[in-house]
């Protein structure tokens, strides 16, 4: 070892040797020991988050004189610096550990810390200059910085990713239902042949499904919007300005463009997980849909020659390392993927949400990493699924009116000019002999030609009715 090589840094435990190229710290360092555990790095939205309210609360603790000016604008700066895109790699804790989110905080403190020290002329590691602690994170706290990050992550994550995709997603489904408006296609319910419907009303259903899914997401998201930060250590504010609470809210407003305000009750902000537990229901609920929506379209596209083939969704990569010429709906299979994880990590937030014990919840790195991850890939799938699947499907609409022309459920438009029983035995008689339901119909002289053929329109039969 050289000294251009290392630096030493101390803390209560003793000196280490920390690389001199390395803007974290001693704490960082122990942490980054003492969890090698997965080798998942915190997301770059949760690091934005984090530095973010770093920020604020260093031009607030600047303005009212609780650091000195110069330590405050040389931490702006360095914030700045990281939101810009620098010094992403040194954010290196492990997403699994120390409870509440300790180590990846003073992470964040000491890059800040080190990097004003820079700004200032100063080297690495001078934290008398500016120190993780005393200056990065005067009256902060990790029981107060780390909810409120994961508050402004989310938010950050719906408002840049899944808001975004889902609109793209609804005016996707939109367009088609109105180029497949006219198409008529049999219905089916419990997989068995059901009436008849217009292809276009089944994607105007799903972007309505999507539509009330991002309402009750916006709904829910209200909640993230409510900060506990100038709680402190333990809710009670210690070590806080009096001003500083309602001016640090006001400025991180602004740096994330949107409008939050300060919690009633500070403890009660830092003790409940239930704002993330509430979303990440609704994140659940949306993706339930999406998977059903995405095993929809493998049924639709299901063939060529073997299966359903109403549509045709667009083939973007070879499907087989052994069946040539084979396409397989690989956006709708990713989608279920994703979806699968989503409500898993949605399982473990709402055992970690329930996990706290008096006035803290130390399960925070866990909510964090996946309450985020999963705003950030159910935003990426959805927009990938819009923008290389469904804005390419294609209909087949011979096939969809040979199936709705076939459909046995085709007799229920009967029931009422013959009667429920005479429509069953039809029915029975049809699949028994493989005659149509007109041929039969005919036969018995239950109805003559004309009537038959308006009851069994195709065209009227699947309009929604509407009110006059």
């Amino acid at each position: 070892m050289t000294d251009q090589q290392f630096r030493t840094e101390s803390d209560s435990m003793g000196d280490r040797q920390i690389p001199s190229s390395a803007y974290y710290g001693i704490q960082t360092l122990r942490a980054m020991e003492n969890f090698a555990i997965s080798g998942i790095k915190p997301l770059p939205t949760y690091v934005d988050a984090c530095i973010i309210i770093k920020k604020a609360t260093a031009i607030v603790n600047g303005e009212l004189d609780c650091i000195p000016q110069d330590v405050s604008q040389a931490i702006v700066k360095a914030a700045d610096e990281v939101l810009a895109g620098k010094f992403r790699d040194q954010f290196v804790v492990d997403v699994y550990q120390a409870g509440a989110g300790t180590s990846h905080h003073m992470n964040v403190n000491e890059v800040l810390a080190n990097r004003a020290l820079e700004i200032l002329g100063d080297e690495k590691g001078n934290y008398k200059r500016v120190s993780p602690n005393d200056h990065v994170n005067y009256g902060q706290s990790t029981n107060d910085v780390i909810p409120t990050a994961i508050r402004i992550g989310g938010i950050l994550a719906l408002s840049k990713t899944l808001y975004p995709a889902l609109d793209n997603a609804i005016n996707a489904l939109e367009e088609k239902a109105t180029e497949f408006k006219d198409i008529v296609k049999s219905g089916r319910t419990h997989l068995q042949d059901a009436v008849p419907v217009r292809l276009g009303d089944t994607f105007a259903a799903w972007a309505q499904i999507l539509r009330d899914h991002r309402n009750r997401i916006n709904s829910a998201a209200a909640d993230l919007a409510v900060l506990g930060l100038g709680g402190s250590a333990a809710g009670t504010g210690l070590n806080t300005h009096p001003r500083y609470r309602v001016s640090v809210i006001k400025i991180i407003s602004g740096l994330v463009n949107s409008p939050l305000k300060e919690a009633t009750h500070l403890m009660a902000a830092m003790q409940s997980m239930a704002p993330f537990v509430n979303v990440s229901g609704a994140l659940r609920n949306l993706a339930q849909d999406l998977v059903k929506i995405s095993h929809d379209l493998r049924l639709m596209d299901s063939g060529p020659n073997t299966g359903f083939k109403e549509i045709q969704l667009p083939p973007v990569q070879p499907g087989s390392s052994i069946m040539p010429g084979k396409y397989n709906p690989v956006m709708a299979e990713m989608t279920s993927m994703v979806c699968f994880q989503v409500m898993g990590y949605d399982t473990a937030i709402s055992y970690a949400g329930q996990a706290g014990q008096l006035e803290l919840n130390v399960m925070m790195p866990l909510i964090a990493y996946d309450f985020i991850h999963s705003i950030q890939i159910l935003g990426n799938t959805v927009q990938a699924l819009t923008s290389r699947c469904i804005k390419g499907i294609t209909a087949l609409p011979e096939r969809c009116s040979a199936y709705a022309e076939a459909s046995l459920a085709l007799v229920t438009a009967l029931n009422p000019h013959i009667g429920y029983l005479n429509a069953a035995a039809i029915a029975k008689e049809s699949i028994e002999t493989g005659k149509s339901l007109r041929q039969i119909v005919l036969e018995k002289q239950l109805m003559n030609e004309e009537e038959l053929a308006k009851v069994l329109n195709l065209e009227q039969m699947s309009t929604i009715v509407s009110e006059q």
